[in-house]
């Protein structure tokens, strides 16, 4: 059965392929961003979230002119996914990206568990791990990377991230909601395959993501598996899918290419480092997008 859902951000890169899933498996949605989206029966309000009290007043409103109009009052939201922020660095200076990501996801959590929903879903993001945004070449401790890795990020956009897991944990502790972290990789889209071949013979191209992707795709289907798994309390999954960029078997290729870091368990065949085992044990996700196969696809002839 279909939720009434809260999504934050649904106007970015992301949100406009994540949207459109969760709408596929009936979900009803209101979209939260500082500029429309165009995906027909989805409603955008624009907000500024930084500002506690539009976040209030956007998660305790009506959904659109339907709901409204049928003088019903306004329906209860079952969950919210947040997935407003500024997504990167050097894209704002730091002191700003950081203090609106920080803000915006402890406005949206408090107005939700003030409120009474029970689910809350963040992004978070593979940069908590310290790698992925570091300045200069800095390695993983150890792989695979799990949800217990170090939290150790040296840039503002990642200790955004960090702090942002606190907050969420902080609130579930409070309240007792459901709040799930989604650690997401390097978001894919379909016309980002094109360039992983060439990835995939040169390993530098990938190190900062632990050679390790998330297809957007399959990022809708991670939310969705959340929306549908209560009872969890607070949780961090590494939101990522599951097989290495790279065209040989896992512990082969880290041993090639970094000699220096230990491996901590064995490895399936082609397990991706930043690993997703977590995701699939507890929420059930099963991989629809694999690179290998599409490319594969993709290929003249």
């Amino acid at each position: 059965m279909g939720k009434r859902v809260v999504f934050t951000g649904g106007s970015g890169r992301v949100g406009r392929v994540v949207l459109p899933y969760l709408q596929s498996q009936g979900h009803q949605l209101l979209n939260l961003d500082l500029a429309p989206v165009d995906i027909p029966g989805i409603n955008t309000m624009i907000v500024d979230l930084a500002d506690s009290g539009q976040a209030f007043n956007a998660l305790s409103t009506h959904f659109g002119f339907d709901e409204y109009f049928a003088g019903g009052g306004r329906a209860p939201v079952d969950a919210v996914v947040h997935f407003a922020a500024i997504p990167r660095i050097f894209a704002r200076p730091d002191n700003t990206m950081f203090a609106s990501n920080v803000l915006s996801t402890y406005n949206v959590i408090e107005a939700a568990t003030k409120l009474g929903i029970r689910k809350v879903i963040i992004a978070s993001s593979e940069t908590v791990y310290g790698v992925c945004f570091a300045e200069g070449q800095r390695a993983f401790n150890s792989f695979p990377v799990d949800e217990d890795h170090d939290t150790d990020p040296t840039d503002s956009y990642g200790l955004s991230k960090v702090v942002g897991e606190k907050i969420a944990r902080s609130f579930a502790s409070r309240s007792g909601a459901d709040i799930y972290a989604l650690r997401i990789g390097a978001v894919t889209l379909p016309e980002d395959y094109e360039r992983f071949p060439a990835q995939a013979l040169d390993p530098a191209k990938r190190h900062r993501d632990a050679w390790s992707y998330t297809d957007a795709r399959d990022l809708g289907q991670i939310v969705h598996r959340c929306l549908l798994t209560d009872g969890l309390g607070f949780q961090v999954f590494n939101a990522t899918n599951d097989r290495i960029i790279a065209n040989e078997p896992t512990e082969a290729f880290l041993a090639r290419v970094a000699p220096e870091t230990p491996v901590t368990r064995t490895m399936s065949d082609y397990e991706a480092p930043l690993s997703n085992r977590k995701a699939r044990e507890l929420l059930g996700f099963e991989e629809q997008y694999r690179w290998t196969e599409i490319v594969s696809k993709n290929e003249p002839g």
